[in-house]
C-alpha cells in the first residue's frame, strides 16, 4: 500500500493526537472499522494534511475498549462513528448523538450486519437508541412528515419538518429507509468483477466509483496503470461531470419553475449520454474502467463530432440562465452555508467550493492523467445556491475545455490495461473527485485473495451531513431550491 501512510495509536492516544492533527492544518475524511482478525476491531481514520498528495492515517486496535469519540472535535465524523457503532459494533464514549441512523427503521439487533460471526463480547449496535424528534410546543406549530413516497421520479426518502408559518423551526431527514448493504455486498467478491459492483453503488457516479475502486486494488497490487488507460480515465470522468451538471442545471430550474430552463437542460444532459453512447458504448459509460487500466478504447471520432456540436448549445443555454432574473432572485442569499460550517461538518466537492473551501482530488492528489491536465478548480465565497450553481457551471465549462485540451494533445499509445493481481492479506486506498466531491475506496484482501472488507466514502454521506443546517431557520418555499442546490443523492448516502 503506497496511496495512505498509516501510524499505529492507541485508543487512549486519540484525542490528543486529533487536536495536533487539525492543529497543523489536516483535516479527517473519514473513519472505519474491520476485523483483520476475525474477532478484535481495529479502526481506520483517513486525514490529508496540507500540500501532501498523499494520504495519512492512523490504525488503532479497539480491545473491547469504548473508544472517544472526536465528534466534538472534528464533527464530521459524527456520523462516520455512529456509522460504525450500528453496523461494526465498536463502542464511542461521549459521542454527541449517540443514536441508530442507518438501521433506525430496522428492528434492534445484537450484532451489527459488518461483524464477524466469531465476534465477542458486547456490541454496541445492541444498546444504540432509536433517533428523537426535539419536543415542540406551540399551538400554531405544525408537525409535517413528507415522504417516503414523494413526486415525480425522486429517491425515496422521509423529511420530517416542524414549521411555523413557512418559517422551518426544525428539520429532520430519515434518508435509510432503502438501506442497501453495499459494503457488505462485496465481501467474498473476486476483485476484478467487483468493479460492476461499484459501478452501481449509485449510478449517476458510475466513472467515479469505479475510479476509486480501481485505484484501491492497484494500490493493493502496487501495479502500474497505462499511459493511455489514464488518458481514457480522465476523459471518461469529465464526460460523466458534463452530464451531471447539465441534469443539476435543468432540475434547479425546475425548483424555481422556470420550465423552459428545465426542459433545455435536461435536452442537453440527452445530448451528452448520447455522445457517451456513441464513444463508450454505454449512456452512463459503465464497463471503462477496470483494475489496470480499462476494458475498451474510445470512439474518438464520435467523441470529437459529438462534443463539437454541443459545446455551443451549452454555452447558449447558460448565457440564458445567467440573465434569467426570476431564477437567479430565488437563488441568491437561499440556504447560505458559511465556510466555516462547510469545511467542519465535511462538505465536499460544489458545495464547500461554493462556501470558499479551495479543495478538489483531482488537483491536490492527481489521479488518472490529471497530473498532465489539470483543471481549473472554481472557488465562490457566498455560500447560497447561487454560488453553487455558479460554481458548477464554472466547472462545466472547465470539463469541455479539459476534454477538448486531452483530444488535441491526442491519446497515448500503448496497452489499454496491465496486470493487477493484488495477494492475498494486502489492502489499498483509492479516491476520485465526482460530480458531487470526494469518494474513497478502502479495500482489504481476505486469505483467499477475495475482497474481505470494502469501506465506501461517498460524497452525498457527507453533504447530507451538513444540509441540515441550511434548512433550519429557513422557508418552505425555499426548501425545493435548496435541496436542489445541493445535487444530492440518497442511493450515494444510504449505500
Amino acid at each position: 500500500m503506497t496511496n495512505c501512510e498509516y501510524a499505529f495509536l492507541t485508543v487512549d492516544e486519540l484525542p490528543a493526537r486529533a487536536q495536533q492533527m487539525l492543529a497543523e492544518g489536516g483535516r479527517f475524511q473519514g473513519v472505519y472499522a474491520w476485523h483483520p482478525g476475525g474477532t478484535n476491531a481495529e479502526l481506520r481514520y483517513v486525514f490529508t494534511l496540507p500540500g501532501q498528495e498523499k494520504f495519512s492515517g492512523w490504525r488503532v486496535e479497539v480491545n473491547g475498549r469504548a473508544v472517544p469519540s472526536l465528534a466534538a472535535i472534528s464533527p464530521l465524523l459524527g456520523w462516520h462513528e455512529r456509522e460504525i457503532m450500528e453496523m461494526s459494533g465498536v463502542a464511542f464514549s461521549g459521542h454527541p448523538e449517540p443514536e441508530r441512523l442507518l438501521t433506525a427503521f430496522l428492528p434492534r439487533a445484537e450484532r451489527g450486519p459488518l461483524e464477524p460471526v466469531t465476534a465477542t463480547g458486547v456490541s454496541a449496535a445492541a444498546h444504540l437508541p432509536a433517533p428523537s424528534l426535539p419536543a415542540v410546543s406551540g399551538k400554531h406549530v405544525q408537525l409535517l412528515p413528507f415522504g417516503p413516497v414523494r413526486a415525480d421520479v425522486v429517491e425515496s426518502a422521509q423529511f420530517i419538518f416542524y414549521y411555523l408559518g413557512e418559517g422551518i423551526l426544525h428539520y429532520h431527514p430519515n434518508l435509510f429507509l432503502k438501506h442497501r448493504g453495499m459494503e457488505k455486498q462485496f465481501e467474498g467478491m473476486e476483485v476484478a468483477s467487483a468493479t460492476l459492483l461499484a459501478e452501481r453503488v449509485t449510478g449517476i457516479d458510475s466513472v467515479a466509483h469505479a475510479i476509486a475502486y480501481a485505484q484501491a486494488i492497484e494500490d493493493a497490487a502496487d501495479c502500474e496503470v497505462p499511459p493511455r488507460a489514464r488518458w481514457i480515465r480522465l476523459v471518461v470522468a469529465e464526460l460523466e461531470r458534463v452530464y451531471n451538471h447539465l441534469h443539476y442545471l435543468g432540475h434547479l430550474c425546475h425548483t424555481t419553475t422556470l420550465k423552459v430552463g428545465e426542459a433545455q437542460g435536461k435536452l442537453l444532459e440527452e445530448y451528452a449520454k448520447q455522445i457517451n453512447a456513441r464513444a463508450s458504448g454505454s449512456r452512463f459509460l459503465r464497463s471503462v474502467v477496470w483494475p489496470g487500466g480499462v476494458r475498451r478504447d474510445l470512439e474518438l471520432l464520435a467523441l470529437r463530432d459529438g462534443l463539437q456540436k454541443l459545446k455551443p448549445q451549452i454555452d447558449q443555454y447558460i448565457a440564458l440562465i445567467e440573465r434569467t432574473t426570476s431564477h437567479l432572485d430565488r437563488l441568491i442569499s437561499t440556504a447560505p452555508l458559511s465556510q466555516r460550517l462547510a469545511y467542519d461538518q465535511g462538505a465536499t466537492g460544489p458545495i464547500e467550493r461554493a462556501s470558499g473551501v479551495d479543495r478538489d482530488l483531482r488537483r491536490d492528489h492527481p489521479y488518472a492523467a490529471y497530473d498532465v491536465f489539470q483543471p481549473q478548480v472554481a472557488v465562490v465565497q457566498a455560500g447560497d445556491a447561487a454560488a453553487r450553481m455558479q460554481v458548477r457551471i464554472a466547472e462545466l465549462h472547465a470539463s469541455l475545455v479539459l476534454i477538448e485540451d486531452a483530444l488535441g494533445k491526442g491519446i497515448p499509445q500503448g496497452p489499454l490495461r496491465g496486470p493487477c493481481t493484488p495477494e492475498a492479506g494486502t489492502e489499498g486506498l483509492g479516491w476520485c473527485e465526482s460530480p458531487r466531491g470526494t469518494i474513497l475506496y478502502a479495500v482489504h484482501l481476505d486469505s483467499n485473495a477475495r475482497l474481505g472488507r470494502v469501506k465506501i466514502k461517498s460524497p452525498s454521506f457527507a453533504n447530507w451531513r451538513v444540509f441540515p443546517s441550511t434548512v433550519h431557520d429557513s422557508n418552505m418555499m425555499d426548501y425545493a431550491i435548496n435541496e436542489a442546490s445541493f445535487g444530492l443523492t440518497i442511493s450515494g448516502c444510504a449505500r
